[in-house]
């Protein structure tokens, strides 16, 4: 057998990371094609300077508007193995949902030995967000960007902690859909975002990610604030909904207030933008409790 030998350069290069389903991957040198399989990874890898450098996306990537242009490789859950394979990535950008990372129809082992890494990505925190744009960045060889845009980020979240540090607690119901009703627990990105704003979720020890919630246990809590988390006439009807309790409800009228779900339910830098916005929110609540 015959001994083949590494140049020392080819290992210097290469380029190691670990995942957030906890995976150590390696890249012979940064990825020049990536196809993307969930929408925060889109918007994480242009945050990182890599736009140029995807070459599809899965159908729900809608942001920024130059991902509205590329190739479509099915659902993020259930991927077209054919079509990815036909782009030639040598990275593709995964959401690591559930308790594992399997997604139904990829044939991992099939894409490994095309040379193409799978890099599962599930920012839990709002400040796993910069931290994910660097290791995209890493990835990509755009770290340049990629470390700024980070630093940035970063800056602010210490900005708004520290806004919001020692601020009298607002009693928060956050609310996900109508029919059937659901809010979050403390554990995810949004609990974080909330506790961010000096914010006590009224849900937040449920043991669900994302429990199924009743109109009766939200009078029940009577929270100082409710944000919906939607967009369009569902989020009309769901603030109609409330206001009509009232001086039932703690919250209503003054205390009602509809988020973008989509920059609000992404771990991105848009993400950074709306819990600025929920923490404008959620000191108008403060003030009004206060008399102020």
């Amino acid at each position: 057998m015959a001994l083949v030998l590494v140049p020392a350069a080819a290992l210097a290069q290469a380029i190691h990371a670990r995942d957030d389903a906890g995976r150590d991957i390696t890249l012979p040198a940064p990825a020049r094609r990536v196809v993307s399989l969930a929408p925060h990874a889109t918007e994480l890898l242009y945050a990182a300077g890599a736009g140029a450098a995807i070459v599809g996306v899965d159908r729900y990537s809608n942001y920024p508007p130059e991902a509205v242009k590329l190739p479509r490789v099915g659902d993020g859950l259930h991927p077209n193995a054919e079509r990815i394979v036909a782009l030639a990535p040598d990275l593709a950008v995964l959401w690591a949902y559930g308790d594992g990372p399997a997604h139904a129809g990829l044939p991992e082992s099939l894409l490994a030995r095309l040379g193409i890494r799978l890099y599962y990505s599930n920012p839990r925190k709002l400040a796993d967000i910069p931290d994910a744009i660097e290791r995209l960045g890493e990835l990509t060889g755009t770290r340049t960007t990629a470390r700024a845009h980070a630093a940035d980020l970063r800056r602010r979240l210490a900005a708004l902690a520290a806004r919001h540090a020692g601020q009298r607690p607002v009693r928060v119901f956050y609310q996900v859909g109508s029919q059937p009703m659901y809010t979050v627990n403390d554990r995810g990105i949004i609990g974080d975002a909330l506790r961010t704003c000096g914010a006590v979720n009224v849900f937040g020890g449920l043991p669900a990610a994302a429990p199924m919630v009743g109109t009766e246990g939200v009078l029940k809590e009577n929270p100082q604030a409710i944000i919906v988390g939607q967009a369009g006439p569902g989020a009309d009807a769901a603030l109609a909904a409330w206001k009509a309790f009232g001086p039932a409800l703690a919250a209503a009228p003054d205390n009602l207030w509809a988020i973008d779900p989509d920059a609000m339910h992404r771990p991105t830098p848009r993400m950074i933008d709306a819990t600025e916005r929920l923490c404008g929110m959620i000191d108008a609540a403060r003030r009004r409790a206060a008399g102020r």
